[in-house]
This record gives C-alpha cells, structure tokens and sequence, in this order.
C-alpha cells in the first residue's frame, strides 16, 4: 500500500453482489461503513437498490450511496453511473425530510451521463414492443439506463458538467432529443416530447446540482493518500453485467469488480479487498434462464417459504423475485469475474426450519457434466442441475452473532460451500439489522 506525506494510505474494499442482485449488499455496506471515511458508487442508476434496517426502521437507497445513513461519510457518483437529475433531486429531498445532512457530504462527478425523459419512453416503448412482438420482454425498470448508457457509448451523452452551460446544453439536447424522437415515431410507435419542458426541467436541477459536482476520480485518489479508507459499492449482481452476466438478460453497465476502478476514476492498484455478498439460496427479479428456480405459488413448497419468509421483493420495482436453491456453479463463476477475496452469505436465516437444503453443483447440459455456469443464455436455459443435498435444523439462526452458535448442520452446509467455491467466508449475515452479522475475517484489517 502506498504511502502519504501524512502516513500510510487508507485501505479500500470493493463490494459486489455475485448473483443476479438483491443480495443484501445494503446491509453490509452500511455495517462496514463504520470504518470508511468514503463510500462510491461505479456503475449503474437508480434502478439499482439498497435496502437498510437501522434500529428497526426500514430505508430504501436507489442512487445515493448508502454511506449517507453515516453521519461524517463521504459519498461519491463516480462516472460510471447514469444520473437521472429529477430523480437524484427527489431522493436527496427524501433523506433530508427525515433529517439527514446530504448536500454538503455528496460529490457527483461531472463525468456522469444523464438520464433524461426521451430515455425513459424510449426503454419503455422498446419492452412494449418487444412483448407484442412475442421476442418477450428483457425486464428492465424502464427507467431509462439501457438508452442512456447507449448514448454514452455512442458519444453523444449529455453528462452532468454539461449542466454548467445552458448553450451548449440546449445545443446537444435539440441534437439527441431528434434521434431519440425519429425512433420514437418511426419504429417504437409512440409519441415524441417536445424540447423546452425537458431544457426548462434540467436548468431549473442544474442549479442544485452543480454546487455537488466533483472530479471524483482525483478527490478519491487524494482522500486514500490521506489515509481515508474507501468503500466501493456495487449495484445490481455479476451475473446481471453486460459483458459476463446472462446475456441479453442483463443490465447495461458492467457490475463486476474490475469495473470499481474505471467508474469512479481511480486506478486498480486502490482496490485492496473484493467481498463478494451472496444469498444463502437464489433470486432473479425479472426475465431470463435460472437453473435452481423453484416454483413459488403453492403454500408448503421450499419456493413459497423462500419467496415469503425472505420477503423476495425487488427494492426498486416491487416486484416479487423468482427463489431457488442456491447455484454454486454459478458462483464460482462469479468469484473467478470478481477476484473474490471473501465472501458474506446473507439471509442464512431463511433457510431455518427446512428439512432438506439442496446446493447445486453442476449441471447436466447436452448429455454432459458442466461444473461451472455456461455464458450462453440458451445453453443456460438447458442446464439440469446437479444437487447435493444436507440436513436442514430446526433451531433458529435469526440474529446469531458467532460461528460457534450457528446449528452444526448450518455449518456443515455453509462449509461445503466455502470448499466447493474456493473462496473464504468472511462473513454471515443472520438478519436484516447491522448487528446481525457473523464476523470470521474483517475486509478492513490485513
């Protein structure tokens, strides 16, 4: 680790989820920001979304990262993340109402691409299209990111330090809002939006915004050569990033590791810990092959007490997430992506009175043994899992704090996956509350 004129540089620690999001990521986030000055956000929008329990008290994060529950942390947007400036507007008035400081403590780097309302109806139109077509929808938010982060690779985004001049603004908007308009009218079959609303909209949140716009990227690198440890915090899951998740079911911003350096503007050598955070089983929200997928609908079933004791709802859209059994092909898939240091298994207590807990470990594929999740989603569709199969317990596990409460046989389980994925647990979480957390390996100490 470097050095700083002033002592040894903070150390940082990157968390992703390694499924297909709603891992539980809030939580732990929020539990390891006791010993962070910082916390980032890299990649995606506010379709992403982090719930945290603090004292019973239950908060919903979509954009803002989650060290703003922390009094004195630091939050930054790095450049990876597309940034709806109403929305972004909302969620500040939101934390503020229930008495938070936001304004001073959020920097927003000027790099950040926007959402703007043509993306909206355009990913709208587009799933629409694709579900009377019968191609079958992909199961965004609708929230606009896909487009936007299309425009962005295309360059001609309007990013947030485009906010600081209303010329040019005006220019590049008249520009992009034909495009999107022409595809709008000619091939998605809506309507188009007319200019000044959206220009008369983004100056009036220009002016809120650009008291909290940044170089991210080079505020980070001063902040960790100043001994401030940094939190990157990672949206959706692995398996849901464009390049190496389930494609075409996938978001539209690469979710992994790796991508912590390039989205917040720092360089690889600052990122000193990866902690992956899985489930204790599997939930998918939205389309999309899922190997383990239980079905849900009937009282009595191991979906049914997933999907109701675990309270499977998505953070952002409400709505109810498809349960299975845990996929460790796929997550070893996902330790390898992220260069797993670690690994925090979440919701352990929703397993808790189940006879017989499956793990799958493989899969049966055209006749053969596949032991890790293919990157074809056809072929995924066509995996059979391979299970094994342990003991469930019947005494709870709901807020235990130490390996050694744990029932043997939630032991047992949880160390065959450890060995099976070859990657550490570090950490169990055994309740949605900050403090309901096994600790085996903390990611801040060396």
């Amino acid at each position: 680790m470097r050095e700083s004129q002033s002592g040894t540089a903070g150390r940082n620690v990157v968390v992703v989820g390694t499924q297909w999001g709603d891992e539980g990521k809030g939580k732990v986030v929020d539990w390891l920001t006791d010993h962070a000055q910082g916390v980032v956000r890299f990649q995606g929008g506010h379709n992403a979304g982090h719930t945290l329990v603090i004292k019973g008290v239950k908060t919903a994060l979509q954009l803002i990262p989650s060290g703003i529950m922390r009094d004195g942390v630091a939050c930054y947007i790095g450049n990876g993340v597309v940034v709806d400036p109403s929305h972004l507007l909302l969620e500040i008035g939101r934390l503020e109402a229930v008495g938070l400081d936001v304004r001073s403590r959020l920097f927003i780097s000027e790099s950040c691409p926007l959402i703007l309302p043509f993306h909206v109806e355009v990913d709208k139109a587009r799933e629409a299209l694709r579900e009377s077509s019968g191609a079958g929808k992909i199961g965004t938010t609708g929230k606009g990111i896909g487009p936007a982060y299309e425009d962005k690779v295309a360059r001609r985004a309007l990013r947030v330090q485009d906010l600081k001049h209303p010329e040019r603004f005006a220019e590049k908007l008249r520009e992009l809002l034909a495009l999107h308009n022409f595809a709008l009218t000619g091939y998605l079959n809506s309507t188009p939006l007319e200019f000044q609303p959206i220009f008369d909209m983004a100056m009036l949140a220009a002016e809120q915004i650009q008291p909290m716009m940044a170089d991210v990227g080079y505020a980070l690198h001063t902040a960790n050569r100043a001994g401030a440890n940094l939190l990157f915090e990672g949206a959706q899951g692995t398996l849901l990033d464009i390049d190496h998740g389930t494609y075409p079911y996938v978001t539209s911003s690469n979710c992994v590791a790796g991508n912590a350096a390039a989205g917040a503007g720092v360089g690889p050598d600052l990122l000193h810990y990866i902690l992956g955070i899985t489930k204790a089983y599997t939930t998918r929200v939205g389309s999309g092959p899922f190997p383990t997928e239980l079905p849900m609908d009937e009282p009595g079933t191991v979906g049914h007490h997933l999907s109701t004791v675990g309270q499977e709802r998505g953070t952002v859209t409400g709505r109810p997430r498809r349960c299975g059994w845990l996929d460790a092909a796929a997550l070893k898939r996902s330790i390898i992506i992220n260069g797993v240091s670690g690994l925090c298994i979440t919701k352990l207590d929703v397993l808790d009175g189940l006879a017989e807990i499956k793990v799958c470990v493989g899969y049966e594929l055209h006749g053969s043994r596949v032991d890790i999740l293919p990157l074809d989603a056809d072929d995924i569709k066509a995996c059979v899992p391979i299970y094994e199969s342990f003991p469930g317990w019947t005494e709870t596990t709901f807020g235990v704090t130490a390996w050694d409460a744990l029932p043997v046989n939630a032991r047992r389980y949880l160390e065959r996956v450890q060995s099976f994925i070859g990657a550490p647990i570090d950490m169990v979480s055994t309740g949605p509350d900050r403090d309901h957390t096994i600790l085996l390996r903390h990611p801040y100490q060396n």
